[in-house]
């Protein structure tokens, strides 16, 4: 009988994780795990690496990466710092529709809503487009100047999905897999 009363505490849990899990994009099962009917079910990071972004400059070298916080407010880097020369051409990563342009504490930021969950954010960048224009991807959206957390010369590009701050280069499809070593002998 305490089994059951277990159980029955349990079930509401699971599923709220599981309807989570699904409105996030996310999968409760393991990649290449066999949902219902058979179905293979893909990780979020296969997911994310399918939508097939572009690369915001070019040439792109990342000079600074992602540091995930260990909580909300923890210490990290929430994005990716490129080299790019003030004045260099940035680009949309994705089609979407821009939601910020203007100027934050003395630096230009552009921020793209792409629809999903998704929204990206370049900093510094001086751009003409106006909140609710549309853009494609690979279309010029704004220019790379001076200001902000990244040194002279390199381009800050952030990510959040469903309001929490990922690795750009999931959606690049460029973060190797990483590979667990032998530990002890």
């Amino acid at each position: 009988m305490e089994l059951s009363r277990t159980r029955a505490r349990r079930l509401p849990a699971i599923t709220l994780v599981a309807a989570l899990a699904v409105a996030c994009g996310a999968s409760a099962l393991p990649e290449g795990a066999h949902g219902a009917a058979g179905v293979t079910v893909p990780s979020t990071r296969t997911m994310l690496a399918e939508r097939d972004w572009a690369r915001p400059v070019v040439p792109f070298r990342v000079v600074r990466a992602f540091i995930a916080p260990a909580h909300e407010y923890g210490p990290g880097h929430r994005g990716i710092d490129v080299e790019a020369p003030a004045g260099a051409d940035v680009s949309a990563p994705a089609s979407g529709v821009v939601a910020f342009s203007g100027m934050v504490a003395g630096r230009g930021i552009l921020t793209i809503d792409h629809g999903d969950g998704l929204v990206s954010t370049f900093e510094p960048v001086q751009s003409v487009l106006s909140p609710g224009t549309p853009v494609g991807k690979g279309e010029h959206i704004g220019a790379v100047t001076s200001g902000g957390h990244a040194p002279l010369g390199q381009l800050h590009f952030g990510v959040r999905l469903n309001d929490s701050y990922i690795n750009p280069m999931l959606l690049l499809g460029e973060v190797p897999r990483a590979i667990l070593l032998p530990c002890c002998e």
